[in-house]
């Protein structure tokens, strides 16, 4: 699995005419205080029952807060055949700490 920083997934968004699928894998409260424009929560937890409706050739960033269950849920999808998956070194603290310092934390 790919390992990008927030500073890599941001260049990278910005110069990628193919959007990659920004998989928010945290908690719908987690969700709501703060995300990465653009991406879709699916909590870690319904992953497994959410694999057919996501495509296992798609480019997906996986995030979380801080990029440890981003990491477990990337692999997992490698397991699943999942071909393009990256996960966000750091998660959103990161994200706020490098890309986007008028994103809330918690």
């Amino acid at each position: 699995m790919q390992e990008m920083s927030p500073q890599q997934v941001h260049e990278y968004l910005s110069v990628n005419s193919n959007t990659p699928l920004l998989l928010d894998v945290r908690e719908n409260w987690e969700y709501e205080i703060c995300h990465i424009k653009g991406s879709e929560l699916v909590p870690m937890q319904t992953i497994p029952n959410q694999l057919d409706r996501l495509d296992p050739n798609q480019e997906i960033i996986v995030i979380c807060h801080h990029g440890i269950r981003s990491r477990m849920v990337g692999n997992f999808l490698e397991q699943a055949q999942f071909k393009n998956v990256c996960n966000l070194t750091g998660g959103v603290a990161a994200w706020a700490r490098f890309v986007d310092s008028d994103m809330p934390t918690y």
